[in-house]
């Protein structure tokens, strides 16, 4: 069975994560949301909301489960038998970043291949560091989450 990883912070997901991984759903088996503790990021919400987020946003994929991990994702690969990582790029920037983090990621487990997938243009825009900001300011942000997604957010900010 091909099983991928896709990693990240998720700090709230977003409708250009879950772009990457409808697409990512229909060339794999399986998809691992991995949900990552990432302290050093000083997330806005806690790793338990944030795999709430993640599941509520991919309940209607069948073949896509959320983890949260907190180690090196090769050893969570070892973990869920999953050879594959998928990454989103949404321009240059992303590339430089990813393409290093592959290569390290590579270097520690060389069976390990990472893919990279690039968001529709509809939302290409879309960052999680962008949905904070608007937050932050108490700005809209129903369009770039999930209904479900949205709903959370907004009963933690109560």
């Amino acid at each position: 069975m091909k099983s991928a990883i896709y990693p990240g912070t998720f700090d709230p997901i977003t409708n250009g994560h879950l772009d990457i991984i409808k697409r990512a759903s229909k060339m794999f088996e399986k998809i691992y949301v991995a949900v990552a503790l990432s302290p050093s990021k000083k997330p806005m919400f806690e790793l338990s909301t944030r795999i709430d987020m993640a599941r509520e946003a991919t309940k209607d994929l069948d073949n896509v489960e959320v983890v949260g991990f907190d180690k090196l994702l090769v050893d969570l690969s070892n973990e869920l038998d999953a050879n594959i990582i998928v990454r989103g790029l949404r321009a240059v920037s992303d590339f430089e970043y990813e393409l290093q983090m592959g290569y390290a990621n590579a270097s520690l487990k060389p069976d390990l291949e990472t893919i990279y997938l690039m968001p529709n243009l509809n939302h290409a825009f879309v960052s999680s560091s962008v949905v904070r900001s608007i937050l932050a300011y108490d700005g809209k942000i129903e369009h770039l989450v999930h209904p479900n997604v949205h709903k959370l957010i907004m009963e933690q900010r109560r």
